[in-house]
C-alpha cells in the first residue's frame, strides 16, 4: 500500500521556511462508509495516512509533549474518524480527520490520504485513494471529531444511509447539534478532546445511544475555549510593547499608559524610558517611538488581547498596510508562563527575542528578566545581539510627565534612514 508521500507538500512559515513534519501512516479501523447498503451493513477496512506540518523547536528545546502534537492521541483520534459516523464518500472522511488536525492550534498544515483497499470494483485494482492538503489559508469542508459521550449498551442497529449533523449555531451562540442513533455529534466550535474515543465494528461493544424521545432530539452544548480564554486564578505579570510613528506620537503613548492603567483587570507597575527607534522592516516611513510597560492583570489572555486593541483603535489605529505606520501599537509581549499558537494570538511574542526596540526598554525596567519560548534568553544578553540594536537612542526617563524638546516635532519622528516598522505584529 502507497502512503502520501507522492501527494505531501511542503508547508511553509509565515517566514517562508519548511516546517517540520509528524507522519502516521497505515492508521487502520473498521468503518462503514459508502454509497452501497452493503457497505454501511458489513463494513470494510479504510486506511489513513497522515502528514503534520508545525514547528518542533520549542517541543525540541524544553523536551516537553506539552508543546508539540502528541501522535498518539492523534492516532486514536483518526481512527475514531474512520470507525465513526457512516458517510457516502471518503472524501468527507478526509476533510473531519484534516479538520481534527488543524482544530491544535500549533499545527499550520496537514496532509490526510484515506485508502479504501476493498472498494466495491468490479475491476482488478489496488488501493482507492483520496488525498488532501489543507492549511490556514485553505480550511477544510468538515467539523473536528469531538468523542460521544458512553451510553448504556443497547442492541446495535443497522447503520443507515442518513446521517444528521449538527446545526451551525449563530454567532455567540450554543451549539446546537440534532441527535442521530448511529453517529458521534461533530462541531466546528469544539477542538477535539482527548481519550474516550470509541471504535465501532460488528465485533466492538456498542456504545450506541437508545432512540431520543423528540423532547429530547436537541441538545445544546457549551462552546470549549483554548487556553488563552481561561481566566486567571490570580494576577498574571505580562509584558506589553508599545509603538507610534503617526501624530502627536509622545502623548499618544502617554495617553495609552493611562487607558492601559483604567482598564478593569490591568494594573500598571513599571513603564519604561521612551526610546526613538529606527523602522525595522516593512515600507519607508518615519523613526518611532517606544516603551515597554510591565503590569499584571485578571483578565484571559485573549480578553488582554481585545483590550489592547480597543485601546489601540481608539487612538486612530488603522491597519491598511502590513508594518506599515500607525498611531498606536499595543503588542503582548509574554503572558505570564503561557506558551501557546494560535490563530489570532502567540505567547510569548515569535519575534521579541530579535527586538532591540522591546529588549533594550524592558531591560532597563528588569536586568534580570527573561524571554521564555523558543528563541528566548534573558532580555539583557537578547538586547545586546538584536539586529536592530544600532537603530535604538534613548530620549528620556520622565517622558511620562514632561514633554520631549529634542523630538524636534509633534510625531517625535524623524525621516528614517532605513524602512519599516518595528511594529511586533504580522
Amino acid at each position: 500500500m502507497t502512503t502520501n508521500d507522492e501527494s505531501r507538500q511542503d508547508a511553509l512559515d509565515a517566514g517562508g521556511r519548511r516546517l517540520d513534519q509528524i507522519r502516521l501512516t497505515g492508521i487502520t479501523a473498521m468503518g462503514y462508509h459508502g454509497v452501497f447498503e452493503h457497505e454501511r451493513r458489513e463494513g470494510q477496512t479504510f486506511v489513513a495516512d497522515v502528514v503534520v506540518h508545525l514547528d518542533t523547536r520549542r517541543a525540541a528545546a524544553r523536551d516537553d509533549l506539552a508543546h508539540t502534537l502528541n501522535y498518539g492521541e492523534l492516532a486514536e483520534q483518526v481512527a475514531a474518524v474512520l470507525s465513526g459516523e457512516p458517510v457516502d464518500l471518503i472524501e468527507t472522511v478526509a476533510e473531519r480527520i484534516a479538520a481534527t488536525v488543524l482544530a491544535s492550534g500549533i499545527v499550520q498544515a496537514v496532509d490526510v490520504a484515506v485508502h479504501k483497499p476493498n472498494a466495491p470494483i468490479q475491476v482488478p485494482f489496488g488501493d482507492v485513494v483520496v488525498a488532501i492538503h489543507r492549511d490556514r489559508s485553505k480550511l477544510p469542508a468538515a467539523e473536528p471529531y469531538l468523542p460521544r459521550p458512553v451510553a448504556e449498551p443497547v442492541s446495535r442497529p443497522v447503520p443507515t444511509a442518513t446521517a444528521t449533523f449538527p446545526v451551525t449555531p449563530a454567532p455567540g451562540g450554543p451549539v446546537v447539534a440534532a441527535a442521530t442513533p448511529a453517529a458521534g455529534p461533530w462541531s466546528d466550535a469544539v477542538a477535539p478532546a482527548p481519550g474516550a474515543l470509541s471504535v465501532d465494528g460488528p465485533d466492538a461493544p456498542s456504545t450506541e445511544l437508545a432512540p431520543l424521545a423528540p423532547e429530547q432530539a436537541v441538545v445544546q452544548g457549551e462552546v470549549v475555549a483554548d487556553v488563552l480564554d481561561q481566566v486567571p486564578g490570580g494576577p498574571v505579570p505580562v509584558v506589553l510593547a508599545l509603538g507610534a510613528n503617526l501624530g502627536p506620537a509622545q502623548e499618544t503613548l502617554r495617553q495609552a499608559v493611562t487607558d492601559l492603567a483604567g482598564t478593569p483587570g490591568i494594573e500598571v507597575q513599571e513603564v519604561s524610558p521612551l526610546a526613538r527607534t529606527a523602522a525595522v522592516g516593512g515600507p519607508e516611513q518615519s523613526d518611532y517611538l517606544n516603551a515597554v510597560v510591565l503590569a499584571t492583570t485578571t483578565l484571559a489572555a485573549r480578553e488582554l488581547l481585545h483590550a489592547t486593541q480597543a485601546i489601540e483603535q481608539a487612538h486612530g489605529r488603522e491597519r491598511q498596510e502590513h508594518w506599515g505606520p500607525r498611531t498606536l501599537d499595543i503588542d503582548i509581549v509574554l503572558y505570564g508562563s503561557v506558551l501557546a499558537v494560535t490563530d489570532d494570538l502567540e505567547l510569548p511574542h515569535p519575534r521579541a527575542h530579535e527586538r532591540a526596540f522591546v529588549l533594550q526598554p524592558w531591560a532597563q525596567l528588569d536586568p534580570h528578566a527573561v524571554l521564555p519560548g523558543l528563541g528566548g534568553g534573558p532580555v539583557g544578553a537578547l538586547a545586546a545581539t538584536a539586529p536592530d540594536r544600532e537603530g535604538v537612542r534613548w530620549l528620556a526617563l520622565d517622558w511620562l510627565t514632561a514633554p520631549i524638546s529634542a523630538l524636534g516635532n509633534e510625531t517625535g519622528a524623524v525621516p528614517a534612514g532605513g524602512p519599516g516598522p518595528e511594529a511586533l505584529d504580522t
